[in-house]
């Protein structure tokens, strides 16, 4: 039994003329990168992106340094890229999306409330992060990148973005309305 070929050996072949390699790396890194679009920009844009995504990766695949066996973090990099270049072309709004609008006045259940409060204090905190710590820091928590695959992702060392991470942590400690909502996750914690 043959072991199944990682996504440099597929890029190779890709690069060869196999049209179907690049096809199984797109299958298997889809779901991650599409559900990191839809995070930053919702499902509908998202979508549109997503697509994008993969016309510039196959168009730079000959960049891809094959000695790395996973091409999640280059495809999350390229995914990086193609955010930027979308948000540079719309006019000037926070890159997070404000989700609290969605939920006022639909759902009358205190913990949906207490969660889209939740969540508005947490991405008024990360828009407060300088964008390379919320782009690391995101690739970290997010989509379950290391430090140094998120670091390789957004084309910064290893080092660097361990630093941006704790910046980002550091930051978000301090960050207005952090501290109660921590104190509530805690209490919810200690109520389980």
């Amino acid at each position: 039994m043959t072991a199944d070929p990682d996504d440099g050996e597929l890029i190779a072949r890709s690069l060869d003329g196999d049209e179907d390699a690049f096809v199984e790396v797109v299958r298997r890194h889809e779901a991650r990168v599409g559900a990191y679009l839809a995070r930053r920009v919702g499902r509908g844009p998202a979508e549109d992106l997503l697509g994008e995504v993969w016309v510039a990766a196959l168009g730079s695949r000959a960049s891809y340094d094959r000695s790395f066996s996973d091409a999640g973090p280059w495809l999350f990099g390229v995914a990086h890229n193609t955010l930027r270049r979308h948000w540079r072309s719309r006019p000037n709004e926070e890159p997070v999306a404000d989700v609290t609008g969605m939920a006022s006045g639909w759902d009358p259940w205190a913990a949906v409330d207490d969660r889209v409060n939740a969540e508005s204090v947490l991405r008024q905190a990360l828009a407060l992060l300088r964008p390379q710590q919320r782009e690391i820091l995101t690739l970290v928590a997010w989509e379950d990148l290391t430090v140094a695959e998120a670091g390789r992702a957004i084309g910064i060392p290893p080092g660097t973005a361990r630093r941006y991470l704790h910046e980002a942590r550091m930051a978000l400690r301090n960050a207005p309305g952090m501290a109660a909502l921590l104190a509530d996750q805690n209490t919810v914690k200690e109520a389980n």
